[in-house]
């Protein structure tokens, strides 16, 4: 399955700041990760495998996989505060460290008729391979000070995505200013206008 993302018909975003936290989005606000075509979708909208990269050989262990692997990353980042680390955080944090000892699919530079390069993988991915990417996106942004001190969860009514805050003066308050913040803005609207009413 050679997919690119400007032919996927799926809704998937990935405008959380870092891969680890892309794929815990994947559960809002449903479960993404319900067929492999989705998720070979997300693996290359993520920039995890350039685009065209054959993932004909995933199977359906991979979706067991990435669901394993965002469950326990969620772990930890909803645990990232907590003062006492308890023994499911500890077991996340192991499983996680464990999976970032794979290495990522190995890239190379190919030149194209034109003569420009362009990235490849040196051989087709491996589930373990892609897995061992998100892991190392994990570990560094949880064992990063700034990226961790810019780490946030929507404010949005009912929404549990968290993202990086890398704006001016770090004052984002949504995962997206057009879902979250339009829905925010539109509340806000709606209850100035009740209040004129009444």
């Amino acid at each position: 399955m050679a997919l690119g993302t400007a032919t996927v018909p799926f809704e998937l975003r990935f405008d959380a700041g870092r891969i680890c936290l892309d794929l815990l989005a994947t559960t809002h606000p449903e479960e993404r990760f319900d067929s492999l075509e989705v998720l070979c979708a997300w693996i290359v909208g993520a920039g995890l495998v350039p685009p065209g990269t054959s993932l004909a050989h995933a199977d359906p262990a991979w979706l067991v996989e990435f669901r394993e692997l965002r469950g326990r990353v969620g772990q930890l980042v909803r645990g990232v505060s907590a003062a006492v680390h308890r023994p499911a955080y500890d077991v996340a944090l192991g499983r996680v460290n464990e999976i970032a000892r794979t290495a990522p699919p190995a890239p190379r530079a190919v030149r194209r008729a034109d003569g420009a390069l362009v990235r490849e993988l040196d051989g087709p991915p491996g589930c373990a391979q892609l897995l061992g990417a998100i892991a190392r996106d994990a570990v560094e942004l949880l064992t990063d000070p700034v990226a961790r001190a810019g780490l946030r969860q929507c404010e949005g009514d009912n929404c549990p995505i968290f993202y990086v805050d890398s704006s001016r003066g770090r004052r984002r308050r949504w995962c997206s200013s057009e879902v979250c913040g339009n829905r925010e803005r539109v509340a806000r609207h709606r209850r100035r206008a009740a209040l004129a009413r009444a």
